[in-house]
């Protein structure tokens, strides 16, 4: 039970119900383009029908042939039959590209829209979609430039993409005499002992070198393809066109944004407490970031992880507990880290089978269970979106992280309540730890893209220019509160999420989902049990509203400030515990 089975969606590449899978992706592409030639011969409502017919079983399926491939090479990035097939399943997507685009440039000649919507149930259903269709066209470039687009993109900022997953999963470091993978080597960031952190990190960044020239290239092909096709599609910048497509305001980031950064004198009285009680003059060395506070003789199995996570989600709901215990039993979830295999953690939810699969990199630590908690939180989602049509399960990035978020939340409140001494000390500094990445750390990444990106316009960057503006990212958002000769030159390289070509800035949804999460959780402690049924139809409608709809339905207004500026207040409140914890210590 330490690795996933696939089963669910293939046996594998070789059986007729893959193959047969394929063979209707072909079919279906076929029937996409052919009805995309039609378009404005037929009745305007059964030409929507259709195209939403035609659109939901192109999903389904090409969900499920690409979510196999895509799982498979999350575990073993060489392997060259799923290689392959990736390339196809990227050929097949390219290929839909006719059919969406000629659409939603017919959809807003539609004349009665409106009346159609109104009176048809299917149209109504999918309402939030054809309008977003419709908001969205002026984006929309000519049928040739977007098949073009598409078609270059497999073999452009899409394959850059596949190299730095590739480079970051069989790179090699050096570590005592051993050869270890960049997951086994941050995993050990984690440890009790100073001077291995401390090596670890200086062989961490000895093994960037040798794809740091590699993963730089990439970085700006990707960032330079992007670039351009936004300044076609009419978007002012990459930053425009990603708070578009969270469909949020600008003026909910910003309110964000600047929540965070008026708060980060205390992350950094935080951090430099850490740093005096490591015994360190003045901020925290980056090395020691992860260093475990306090004393916690635990450490975790995989099934102790989830017996542990299982526990205290009972204490949301069972729904909740037994989404965990049957992704456990399923055997949803590849735990352990392996040569080949991707780092970090991320979960898959799979819509055609209604069932989530999740990658983790345990080795056994609480941080370990804490990103547990996270990836079952997007399962949870997952379950909740599983009940609507495959056309309105896709949520945008700011509200994906809130059921995961809040998960995390639900298993460290309840950690550090039922601890007491050392171990509560322990809980607490890894909540914090957590917290900070999320906030400082996040805000760091978001002024490094936007930096990348208006760099990029003028020119290509070298990777001494990448360091640099890491760095002095860096120093922008963590401040004194660490030791700014010891930053993270390399946190660009081994982070998949700057090469995710549509994509851009995932990283501000981290700190709305975390604050957002605050948000709620904090109402749940005032009404109870109950109000988890709203939180589920919250999570339910998230592909079917704007993140400033979705906040609305429990009566949260994300445009302004204030909102932020509260929930950061319950983490201020998690630093004061921690501070009159350690007093005595320093």
């Amino acid at each position: 039970m330490e690795t996933w089975n696939l089963d669910a969606l293939f046996e594998g590449y070789e059986t007729q119900e893959f193959k047969e899978t394929i063979n209707t992706i072909e079919s279906l592409i076929e029937e996409a383009n052919a009805f995309s030639q039609t378009l404005g011969e037929a009745d305007a409502l059964e030409t929507i029908k259709t195209y939403l017919d035609i659109a939901a079983r192109l999903r389904h399926n090409f969900i499920r042939a690409h979510g196999f491939v895509n799982l498979k090479l999350a575990t073993d990035a060489q392997d060259e039959t799923s290689n392959a097939w990736m390339n196809t399943m990227q050929k097949l997507s390219s290929r839909t590209t006719d059919f969406n685009t000629k659409f939603s440039k017919w959809l807003p000649t539609v004349e009665n829209l409106d009346d159609l919507i109104e009176t048809d149930s299917t149209l109504k259903k999918h309402e939030y979609i054809l309008r977003q269709r419709v908001k969205n066209a002026q984006y929309v470039l000519s049928d040739e430039e977007e098949q073009l687009i598409s078609t270059l993109s497999q073999t452009g900022s899409k394959s850059w993409s596949q190299l730095q997953g590739l480079l970051t999963s069989i790179v090699e470091v050096d570590f005592k005499g051993e050869k270890l993978t960049l997951s086994d080597i941050k995993n050990k960031a984690h440890s009790r002992d100073r001077s291995e952190r401390k090596a670890a990190y200086e062989a961490e960044m000895d093994a960037y070198q040798k794809i740091e020239h590699s993963v730089a290239f990439a970085l700006n092909s990707i960032k330079g393809e992007v670039n351009e096709i936004t300044a076609m599609r009419g978007f002012e910048s990459p930053l425009d066109e990603a708070v578009n497509d969270s469909r949020m305001k600008r003026e909910t980031l910003d309110a964000l944004i600047e929540s965070m950064r008026a708060h980060l004198p205390m992350f950094r009285d935080y951090l430099k407490r850490k740093a005096a009680l490591l015994g360190h003059e003045g901020g925290l060395p980056w090395y020691d970031l992860f260093a475990p506070m306090g004393k916690s003789e635990r450490t975790f199995s995989s099934k102790d992880a989830m017996d542990y996570v299982i526990n205290n989600f009972k204490t949301f709901g069972d729904d909740l507990a037994n989404l965990a215990k049957r992704a456990y039993e399923e055997s949803w979830i590849d735990f352990t880290p392996r040569k080949g295999k991707r780092g970090g953690a991320f979960c898959s939810n799979l819509h055609p089978i209604k069932q989530s699969r999740i990658l983790t990199n345990f080795t056994g630590s609480f941080s370990n269970v804490i990103t547990l908690a996270h990836e079952l939180g997007h399962a949870y989602h997952g379950d909740k979106i599983f009940n609507e049509s495959i056309l309105n399960a896709s949520y945008t990035m700011p509200v994906a992280e809130t059921a995961s978020t809040l998960c995390e939340t639900i298993v460290k409140k309840a950690a550090i309540n039922d601890s007491e001494g050392e171990e509560k000390l322990f809980i607490l500094e890894q909540s914090l730890m957590g917290t900070t990445q999320v906030i400082v750390d996040i805000l760091s990444r978001f002024i490094f893209e936007k930096s990348v990106f208006e760099k990029r316009q003028s020119s290509p960057l070298s990777v001494e220019q990448i360091k640099a503006l890491m760095q002095e990212a860096q120093k922008e958002a963590y401040g004194d509160g660490v030791d700014a000769s010891t930053l993270h030159p390399y946190a660009w390289l081994n982070k998949p999420h700057y090469y995710r070509p549509n994509l851009s800035f995932y990283n501000f949804p981290y700190a709305f989902g975390l604050l957002f999460a605050k948000g709620i959780y904090a109402i749940y402690q005032e009404k109870g049990q109950a109000f988890t049924k709203d939180i589920d139809h919250l999570l339910q409608k998230t592909g079917q509203m704007d993140v400033e709809e979705v906040a609305a339905l429990i009566g949260i207004d994300v445009t302004k400030r204030e909102f932020w500026d509260q929930s950061l207040k319950v983490i201020k409140e998690e630093i004061e515990q921690f501070m009159e914890l350690t007093n005595d210590k320093v």
